[in-house]
């Protein structure tokens, strides 16, 4: 028998990828998933760890995401965001 109360707990503090946030809410960094030049480049957008994260908006058509992190607004592909995993 699964005890549903202990899933709803357990998925609420798993980490999703920054495409499956909802508009509006915001996450704390937890990795960036890649190869290593592409960790890089996030990294160097501001994507470290424990860095608060917003997703702002999506493009009418879903592509790109656009994220408020650091103060600045930043717009990325989708591709791009489903590497960043964050934690509600």
């Amino acid at each position: 028998m699964v005890n549903y109360a202990r899933t709803k707990y357990f998925n609420s503090m798993a980490s999703i990828t920054l495409a499956d946030l909802p508009v509006g809410t915001a996450g704390a960094v937890i990795k960036i998933e890649g190869s290593g030049a592409e960790i890089i480049r996030l990294m160097d957008m501001g994507f470290t760890p424990k860095t608060k994260v917003t997703l702002f908006k999506i493009a009418p058509l879903g592509d790109p995401y656009e994220v408020i992190l650091r103060g600045y607004h930043l717009t990325l592909r989708v591709s791009e965001c489903l590497k960043i995993k964050v934690e509600k």
